[in-house]
């Protein structure tokens, strides 16, 4: 029988798989990103408990991650718009079918990943 925190991050994961991007769980980057992006569900850490005393109950703040990967010469617009629609869907149902209290969305952190094989970047008069 799975633990509740798999059972909410599995439907975290078909959440996500719902979306028109390819949906992973725990994977390592493909050397491929599918055109219309990829997801990438990290399990994170569940952090430290909060306690109810009576009756004793442990309360945690799951963080879990999603690493957004989007493709082509108008990233920037993808990747809007592929975050917007991960926040769209949790919005749906923040409980995920009454598997957890509440669950939320941050604002992303857009990093570019460096490309072995890419043209450098270079800064005026550096190259």
């Amino acid at each position: 029988m799975p633990t509740p925190r798999e059972t909410i991050l599995a439907a975290l994961h078909a959440r996500l798989s719902a979306l028109p991007a390819t949906a992973l769980r725990g994977d390592v980057l493909p050397e491929r990103i599918p055109a219309d992006g990829l997801l990438i569900l990290r399990d994170g850490e569940p952090g430290e408990p909060e306690v109810t005393l009576s009756p004793l109950r442990y309360h945690y703040q799951h963080r879990a991650e999603i690493e957004a990967v989007v493709q082509g010469t108008d990233r920037d617009a993808a990747f809007d718009t592929l975050t917007a629609s991960i926040g769209s869907e949790l919005a749906a149902d923040r409980t995920l079918g009454g598997l957890c209290d509440w669950v939320e969305a941050e604002a992303p952190r857009p990093v570019d990943l460096p490309v072995e094989g890419a043209a450098r970047l270079c800064q005026k008069d550096s190259c």
